[in-house]
Parts: structure tokens; sequence; C-alpha cells
């Protein structure tokens, strides 16, 4: 049996986060994009800066305490990311206090889901749940960059995510917090699936067809 070897060829793959800031870009921002993230993929790097962050965010949604872990979070990380969690924590805060009542709202649990659009796996994989009092539910994920989500990118996630909420959190909404500015984007009421779903299969046809020559 032979190990493998750096010319084994690494399958297409995509995270959410990945692939809606690929259909993002324009023109050859895209090819450098997608060659980004097949190098991140061969070498296993990448790390998550927002770890610590998303977990105080979710303890004060199940403990009902409206904030307070959020509060503190920024002190608790190491120096060079203080900055970060300072410009994200009053916008979560925001967020946290839009949804009411904080005895009103319980922690979902959220579970992962593999998307295929087309020959292309994309990982759907929100941050976490939301049901409130009155038993519907959300299943949230998180927009953390300095500019806004914009308009595909946000689309795209929340398609996605529709798509595949029978895994991820049945019965629930999908919806993506911008924590920066507070504001939570659900999906359109005048959003035609079917379309979405075309474009994305074009989006991922090119994504795959750059991954393979990025080799």
């Amino acid at each position: 049996m032979t190990a493998p070897t750096s010319a084994t060829p690494l399958t297409p793959y995509a995270t959410l986060l990945g692939f809606t800031r690929y259909v993002d870009r324009t023109g050859p921002t895209k090819a450098t994009f997608v060659g980004g993230l097949r190098k991140q993929r061969a070498s296993r790097s990448g790390f998550n800066p927002h770890g610590q962050f998303v977990k105080a965010l979710k303890a004060d949604v199940a403990f009902h305490t409206g904030g307070t872990h959020l509060a503190q979070v920024a002190d608790l990380v190491k120096p060079r990311w203080r900055p970060l969690y300072q410009a994200l924590v009053p916008g979560a805060t925001a967020w946290l206090e839009s949804l009411g009542d904080p005895r009103s709202v319980e922690l979902a649990q959220t579970r992962d889901a593999l998307a295929m659009l087309g020959d292309l796996p994309v990982k759907i994989n929100p941050h976490f749940g939301v049901r409130y009092a009155d038993g519907h539910a959300e299943a949230v994920r998180l927009h953390f960059d300095e500019t806004p989500p914009s308009e595909e990118a946000t689309l795209a996630t929340l398609h996605l995510m529709a798509r595949h909420m029978d895994a991820v959190l049945p019965h629930a909404e999908p919806v993506l917090v911008d924590v920066r500015r507070g504001t939570a984007h659900r999906m359109p009421a005048d959003t035609k699936p079917d379309q979405v779903e075309r474009w994305l299969a074009g989006e991922a046809a090119a994504f795959r067809a750059i991954w393979s020559t990025a080799a």
C-alpha cells in the first residue's frame, strides 16, 4: 500500500463560507480565490479567530444572560484578537437584544450537511440555532467581515441552508446575521428558488473547472 503523495489529486470541495465568498467575486479574482482555497486545503492550514466569540454568543442564548458573556469575551482572548472582538461585540449584543426577552429564546442544536451542487460538495455549517417561545426556529450563520454581506452572498447562503434544512434543523428558517451591524438577513419573499439553483449550479461548475486548472 503506497502512501499518498503530493501528486494525489485534491477533489474539489468548498465550505459554505468559501463558496459564498467565491460567488461574490468577479473575473480573474475568482481564479485567484479558488487557487488560494486549494492551497489551503493541500496544506491543511487555516485558523478560525472567531471560535471564542461564537462560544460566548451561544452561551448568552443558552443561559438567557442577554450579553453578559459577550461583554467579557474581549478580555479573555489573546491581545492580538482584542480589537477584532471589540469591533464585533456591540453589533452582536444588538442582535441578541433584538430577539426579545432572553428567557423566551432557547439555543437549538444544528447539524452540518453536505450539499452537492452538480459535482461540487459544499459543506453547509450554520453556527447554531435559536428556538422561540412560539416554537418557530432559525438556523443562524454569522457574517463577521468588515463589509456587509452582498446580495449575492446573502442569497447563496440562505438558499443553500434552506435547501438542506431537513438535515440542519428541521422546520427552521435560515438567517444570516451581519454581526458588526447587528442585522439579520432572511430570504426575500420574491425569491425564485429555481433561478437561484441554476445560478449556483453554474457557479459551482466554474469553481470545479478553476480548481482543476489550479492543480
